[in-house]
């Protein structure tokens, strides 16, 4: 009797042994796949301006009736990110606050411009709840247009010389961080800049 105890006993450990082992390796894996997983930038559209290229100049008025122009050089040395929403998209509305931060975080440097189409009173209310009378809010079918969003939410960066610096879906803040990321590294989107760096390693 106590034999067979012993012997279960060892099986037991060795059990264990086998099972810590194989988590080990596990972790291992996961780790290696983790750091081969490339970051998630904004995706780029075929369609609209490119990065590089001018960004259309447009005379337009926001919510609250003031001037406002998007595209050419601003005089105040401030670029913009131009944020395609609606009130009947729900992901747009969750990136509401992380623009708010984004506002707060940048306003040196950035000033950020909400914009959207339709008649003003299907936007009455997403409006008066997102309290968005606070900052740029744009109603413009003919933004929309020269840009050629045809899905939401959608971003475009541009700088202070009226260049479009980055463009792209952005779902998430990590999303909208690639943007800048792009911007600063001086290319189109992260997935441009991982497909550079991968082929210069590939040559090397």
């Amino acid at each position: 009797m106590v034999d067979a105890l012993i012997v279960s006993n060892l099986l037991l450990w060795g059990l264990v042994v086998v099972l810590a082992a194989v988590v080990l390796a596990l972790v291992r894996q996961i780790g290696v796949i983790h750091e081969r997983v490339a970051p998630a930038g904004a995706l780029m559209l075929a369609a609209g301006p490119k990065p590089g290229d001018v960004a259309p100049v447009l005379e337009l008025s926001d919510w609250s009736g003031r001037p406002l122009r998007i595209g050419g050089r601003d005089g105040n040395g401030l670029s913009t990110l131009l944020f395609f929403t609606s009130p009947t998209c729900p992901v747009c509305k969750t990136l509401l606050p992380i623009l708010d931060s984004v506002r707060a975080a940048e306003g040196r440097w950035l000033r950020v411009v909400l914009a959207s189409d339709g008649p003003r009173a299907g936007h009455e209310d997403f409006v008066r709840e997102q309290r968005l009378e606070r900052h740029p809010y744009l109603l413009s079918t003919e933004l929309g247009l020269a840009y050629r969003v045809r899905q939401l939410p959608y971003a475009v960066l541009i700088d202070a010389e009226g260049i479009v610096r980055a463009a792209g879906l952005v779902n998430t803040r990590e999303h909208l961080e690639s943007l800048f990321e792009a911007m600063e590294r001086g290319t189109g989107s992260v997935q441009e800049l991982l497909d550079t760096e991968g082929a210069s390693r590939h040559v090397a």
